[in-house]
């Protein structure tokens, strides 16, 4: 039998601009059941329209610790490739959906939890976070794309010592390597998460998307392909309504500069 949504296992709610994703199984640690992952799915292809940013969050004392192993269970290579595409498109809709994504972490961010860290475009932890891969040494991989996405953090070699020690990775450790980009004071992830959130709420929707959509396409591409594309998406941002409105409100002395405290 196919998995269904949990969407009880899955909250989500709007402060202003803002979709506050929070996982709601702390009783596990919130560990990745299929039901979660597919809730995980829906909620960013469902995102209300008014949502300009996003955050997601674990209740309890831990963001995520992982697959849920209490579902693992035999599977043929077939029925095994299918199980982890699932998980892919599940991750492609939180990196690749209609806002950009924070993720507020704290406690575990272990195993499909990190996974699912890496696929948000900002990563805010607490001192109480710590960062593992403990895939190798209970004899499989890592199926949730991660791969793919934490290599791209902090390197091939980094992550293969996670993979192949097991050895558990702290906050200070994480900022100072490029897993996370923010570190805060135990209990603070949320509220940091949150700050940030609104700010990109209030960018121009159409650079939010070409920094989510086109950025990462770019550095992919050899350096002339990356250029042209980068000036066609220059092109295109520039010429958007919104965008006309607050370059003159620049240059009329209307908008605030950038400044250090900022």
């Amino acid at each position: 039998m196919q998995p269904q949504p949990d969407l009880d296992a899955i909250q989500c709610t709007l402060d202003g601009p803002v979709a506050m994703v929070r996982l709601r199984r702390p009783a596990k640690r919130n560990a990745l059941s299929d039901g979660l992952i597919l809730a995980l799915r829906h909620t960013f292809e469902t995102l209300p329209d008014t949502a300009r940013a996003a955050v997601v969050c674990g209740e309890g004392e831990h963001f995520c610790a992982g697959l849920d192993l209490g579902e693992l269970r035999e599977r043929d290579a077939a029925e095994g490739v299918l199980h982890s595409r699932m998980w892919h498109t599940a991750l492609e809709a939180v990196e690749k959906g209609r806002v950009p994504v924070v993720a507020a972490l704290h406690g575990a961010v272990v195993g499909g939890g990190l996974e699912l860290a890496s696929a948000c475009h900002i990563r805010v932890a607490d001192d109480t976070a710590y960062f593992a891969l403990p895939e190798g040494t209970r004899g499989i991989f890592v199926g949730g794309s991660g791969s793919v996405r934490i290599p791209k953090l902090i390197g091939v070699a980094r992550m293969m010592d996670m993979m192949l020690t097991g050895r558990v990775v702290g906050a200070e450790e994480a900022e100072r390597i490029g897993l996370v980009q923010y570190r805060v004071g135990a209990g603070q992830a949320l509220d940091k998460a949150l700050a940030l959130a609104r700010r990109i709420a209030d960018n121009a929707p159409l650079t939010n998307y070409a920094l989510m959509h086109a950025l990462p396409r770019i550095a992919e591409q050899a350096s002339d392909h990356g250029l042209f594309t980068e000036a066609l998406m220059a092109a295109v941002a520039q010429a958007a309504p919104e965008a006309k409105a607050r370059l003159r409100a620049f240059l009329e002395g209307k908008a605030a500069k950038v400044r250090q405290d900022a």
